[in-house]
């Protein structure tokens, strides 16, 4: 579980978010809006690239802004970034083992643990190739191997499909789904692809101009007037 609870980002005279506070419970959980609406900003909070003026936050029971923010990683933070954060030159299973050295992770079960999330994710390609080698769709699957490495607590994941054709959308979101599962870790999903955010949540929260709007079930927050106002463009239903 994560609790936030008047949750203010400032840059400047922008209020990027705005007394935000919400709970999500377990499973995968959406988190959608518009171009600037805050989604990504509340992602650098939690991953201590920013700091709030105001607000808390929990999760599972701890206080994830009381943490320095390496330390964040070895409590069991991982995330995806809108750009790719894997090391061109190096290999597939050296790009997932860092992460997992980062986090402080017990050397002994290194190998079966970078094994283990390269298999998870479906990645078909050698676990030696070079990253640079791969196309685009394996590379994102490097990028969520890397976020679900050594049973993480906290999977924050910042349009990890963005781009894909249909066929390896539809596989990411069979990954995502099980990711609760397999490591027993809530995720959020940031993502403009609403079939994405509908196969794949079963709550989602909505943020336009850092405010939230709406939260609740994913079907019904899609269907809500104010979030297709501000995030679909239209009131009909």
């Amino acid at each position: 579980m994560i609790e936030v609870a008047g949750l203010t980002v400032r840059f400047g005279g922008v209020t990027s978010l705005d007394d935000m506070s919400l709970t999500f419970e377990s499973g995968t959980c959406g988190l959608i809006g518009p171009n600037g609406a805050g989604k990504t900003t509340f992602f650098n909070v939690l991953s201590g690239f920013v700091r709030p003026a105001a607000g808390t936050v929990r999760a599972f029971g701890d206080d994830l802004l009381g943490m320095v923010h390496f330390r964040r990683a070895r409590w069991g933070l991982r995330r995806t970034f809108q750009t790719e954060q894997a090391i061109e030159q190096l290999s597939v299973f050296d790009n997932v083992a860092l992460i997992h050295e980062h986090a402080k992770l017990s050397t002994t079960s290194r190998r079966k643990d970078v094994l283990d999330a390269i298999a998870f994710v479906g990645l078909t390609a050698s676990p030696s190739a070079k990253v640079a080698t791969l196309a685009a769709g394996q590379r994102r699957l490097v990028e969520l191997a890397r976020a679900v490495v050594g049973r993480p607590k906290l999977v924050l994941l910042d349009e990890p499909a963005a781009g894909l054709p249909d066929d390896e959308t539809e596989h990411m979101a069979s990954v995502i789904r099980q990711i609760p599962e397999q490591s027993a870790a809530l995720t959020i999903l940031v993502d403009h692809d609403m079939s994405l955010v509908s196969a794949c949540c079963q709550t989602t929260a909505v943020l336009d101009f850092g405010r939230l709007i709406a939260v609740g079930p994913t079907a019904e927050v899609l269907r809500d007037e104010r979030v297709m106002r501000a995030y679909l463009g239209t009131a009909e239903v």
